[in-house]
């Protein structure tokens, strides 16, 4: 009779493999979790390094609110996958150590990767929307709660103890955040004339409106219509191939122009007021690595009604979430 071990120990290979792949997932969580602990408490304190125990516990409020917006994109994503049947990883969460000097929010984002064909644009328009829709709905409760819980005055004052002097700033290299019209709207609606609001200058002291900022960057930068991008694929999915082809070449003109725009601003000195040289960046990885055409689906047909308004409806908080100057340095 012959030796039925080889063909028996087929499910303990299967059991392995599946562990190992699961454990890639978790390393990277928890060293993401480290990596978006400490750069939180550089960018909530201005401390950095060596950290004792209890001063890596106040970096835990960003770190938390971070990882929880770009967990619910990603599993948006997956689980729309799952719905149409399209095989798809768990995310993976992809760390950034924090560097002395170096501005980073201790994570490059999160990923999934689908492992077979999606079917129809159908398919491919509800995996695409579904991660920056719920990840939408994530800065939102992140923001909301930001705004609606803001520290006194004396929060910045335990940072910056001068900070109200006539002489802050004055002659030091200032950094800031670029304004969206989202954050400009929710900060009117959501705080009131009795409250201490930050200005852009300092909002990367306060964690979740913070994270709740890069949040809202890393959705406008996921929506822009270009390749393989979020927006990439709900606007080939909503107008198919010509139209995603003629918005993605003006969309890459648009990344080029401000970016030039910021180039000029920080090597030339000359003032324009407005653009990021990380745009540039941007456009140069998109036009070489994700490429600016989407690739075809096997089967495309016309969208409901209800698709389409969900697409209009990513189309307007891109809008609404795009900052052509997130970061700014100036004296």
């Amino acid at each position: 009779m012959a030796d039925p071990l080889p063909e028996g120990s087929q499910p303990f290979t299967i059991v392995k493999e599946k562990k190992q792949k699961y454990f890639v997932h978790i390393i990277l969580f928890v060293v993401t979790l480290i990596t978006t602990t400490i750069a939180g408490l550089e960018w909530t304190t201005g401390k950095v390094g060596p950290y004792e125990f209890s001063d890596l516990l106040k970096g835990l409020p960003y770190s938390l609110s971070i990882i929880f917006i770009l967990g619910v994109h990603e599993f948006g994503h997956f689980f729309a996958a799952m719905y149409h049947k399209v095989k798809a990883t768990l995310p993976y969460f992809i760390p950034f150590p924090p560097i002395a000097g170096f501005f980073n929010f201790g994570t490059m984002g999160a990923v999934i990767k689908t492992k077979s064909v999606t079917p129809n644009n159908k398919a491919m328009f509800d995996i695409g929307i579904a991660g920056p829709i719920a990840g939408f709905v994530a800065c939102l409760i992140v923001l909301i709660y930001g705004f609606t819980h803001l520290p006194p005055a004396e929060y910045i004052l335990s940072i910056h103890p001068d900070y109200f002097s006539p002489g802050y700033g004055k002659g030091n290299l200032n950094f800031e955040f670029g304004s969206t019209l989202l954050f400009e709207l929710l900060k009117m609606l959501f705080t009131n004339s009795s409250d201490f609001v930050p200005p852009m200058s300092e909002v990367y002291h306060y964690p979740f409106l913070c994270v709740g900022w890069f949040g809202l960057f890393v959705t406008a930068m996921n929506l822009i219509p270009v390749g393989q991008l979020d927006g990439g694929h709900i606007i080939y999915s909503m107008f198919g191939n010509k139209i995603h082809e003629t918005i993605a070449s003006i969309s890459m003109l648009f990344l080029g122009a401000i970016g030039l725009s910021g180039f000029v601003e920080s090597f030339l000195e000359i003032e324009l007021g407005f653009g990021w040289t990380g745009w540039l960046l941007w456009a140069f990885v998109l036009f070489f690595v994700v490429k600016v055409k989407h690739p075809p689906v096997p089967n495309f047909e016309k969208l409901s009604t209800g698709r389409m308004i969900l697409g209009y409806i990513a189309i307007i908080i891109f809008i609404l979430s795009f900052s052509p100057t997130p970061f700014v340095l100036s004296l």
